[in-house]
C-alpha cells in the first residue's frame, strides 16, 4: 500500500515536471516522419493481466512489400537512438504508474505471447505489478540473455523491498548517464523470447 501511494505521488509530481519533454519530442517524431509519436502495445501485466503500455515511438511503421513489419534494426530512427539511450520514450508509462498499471520498480512489462513460454519458476515475475525499470535493467538491461533477465526478476520478486527499492531507483539514474546496456549484441534492440530448453 505504502508503495502505490509513492508510485502515484511521484508519478504525478514527474508527469507535471516531463509533460514539456514529451510534447516536445512527440512533435519532433511527428515533424521527422508523419507518423503518430505514441506507441501503445498490450503487455502483460500483475497475474499476467493485459494492459495497454504507453511509450514514445523510437521506430518508424515501415512494411515490407508481403506487408511485413520491416526488423527493428531497419526501423529504429537515429532520433529513436537518442531517446532510447536516454529513456525518454519511457516517460509515457508515467501514465500506467497512476492508472495503477506498473509500478516505478517491478519486472519489465513484456508481450502477453511470453506468459505460456514461462518455467514455473519464471511465472513468479508475474505476481508483481511490472515496473519502467527494475534489477535487471540496471544489472544490464537488454545486454543481458533472456535467461539472466528473468533470474534478476525472480530475485526482485522474492527479495523485495522499499530499500531494494531505492537503491534500484539510484542505479537507474546511473545507468542512463552511463547509457549502456541499450541493445544486446548485434541486435538493435533485443532478440525476441521464445522460451527456454529445462
Amino acid at each position: 500500500m505504502l508503495k502505490r501511494w509513492i508510485d502515484f505521488c511521484f508519478a504525478a509530481l514527474l508527469l507535471i515536471c516531463v509533460s514539456p519533454i514529451m510534447l516536445a519530442c512527440g512533435c519532433i517524431f511527428y515533424a521527422l516522419y508523419r507518423e503518430n509519436p505514441l506507441y501503445i502495445s498490450r503487455r502483460a501485466g500483475k497475474d499476467g493481466l493485459p494492459f495497454m503500455i504507453y511509450k514514445l515511438k523510437s521506430m518508424r511503421t515501415q512494411y515490407d512489400t508481403n506487408g511485413q513489419l520491416l526488423s527493428d534494426a531497419d526501423r529504429l530512427t537515429k532520433y529513436g537512438r537518442l531517446i532510447r539511450k536516454l529513456s525518454i520514450d519511457e516517460l509515457p508509462q508515467l501514465l500506467n504508474i497512476l492508472k495503477g498499471d506498473m509500478s516505478f520498480i517491478g519486472p519489465r512489462p513484456l508481450l502477453l505471447e511470453y506468459n505460456d513460454l514461462y518455467t514455473k519458476k519464471q511465472r513468479i515475475r508475474l505476481t508483481v505489478l511490472p515496473g519502467i525499470t527494475g534489477l535487471a535493467q540496471v544489472k544490464g538491461r537488454n545486454s543481458l540473455s533472456w535467461e539472466k533477465k528473468f533470474a534478476y526478476d525472480c530475485h526482485y520478486v522474492q527479495h523485495q523491498s522499499l530499500l531494494l527499492d531505492l537503491k534500484i531507483a539510484l542505479l537507474t539514474v546511473y545507468k542512463i548517464v552511463q547509457r549502456d546496456g541499450i541493445s544486446q549484441d548485434n541486435q538493435a534492440t533485443m532478440s525476441k523470447f521464445t522460451g527456454l530448453t529445462p
